[in-house]
């Protein structure tokens, strides 16, 4: 499940022998960012078939290496024995339109997607005092020290509306 998060959103390997995550990118990638973890929560209701999409992502990757004529290393699974560019030609192949399977591969994707650019699993400000990659790239800042954001530039130039005067200290309407 690592390669394949890393195909999704590539990374830079963890140390020099890393095989699940390919090296593709600069930064921290989905695999840096959790994608296991936010995989095997419970609330995305994938978690328990996690071990099936393994094994059917392995098993279709022994077919994909049989036609291109690739020898895969036997001592890792055989996603992960697939170079980068092989991987995301997989992918590619089983979220295509049409292909039996690819809700599946396009949900799962969705969430290796969902742990990189929301670290949805996660609290938002803890996220960003660990250095989350995801959220370090989009520019995501800290919160003010009360863990509140606030901007002091207005997306549209100018406030939106006055503040409520019966609104409470935590900004909730009174």
């Amino acid at each position: 499940m690592e390669a394949y998060a890393d195909t999704i959103v590539p990374g830079e390997k963890r140390w020099p022998g890393d095989r699940a995550v390919a090296g593709a990118a600069e930064g921290g990638g989905a695999v840096a960012a959790g994608a296991l973890e936010l995989l095997r929560w419970d609330a995305t209701g994938i978690s328990e078939g996690l071990d099936e999409l393994a094994r059917l992502v392995n098993d279709h990757a022994q077919v994909y290496a049989m036609e291109q004529g690739i020898d895969l290393d036997a001592g890792v699974p055989p996603f992960v024995a697939l170079e980068f560019a092989d991987r995301t030609a997989l992918v590619q192949r089983l979220t295509r339109p049409g292909h039996p399977e690819k809700d599946f591969w396009v949900l799962l994707s969705l969430f290796c997607n969902m742990a990189f650019d929301s670290a949805a699993h996660l609290h938002t400000a803890e996220a960003l005092r660990d250095g989350h990659p995801g959220l370090a790239a989009m520019g995501i800042t800290q919160p003010d020290a009360d863990g509140l954001w606030r901007f002091r530039s207005f997306g549209y130039g100018r406030p939106l509306a006055r503040l409520h005067p019966a609104t409470t200290p935590s900004g909730s309407p009174a």
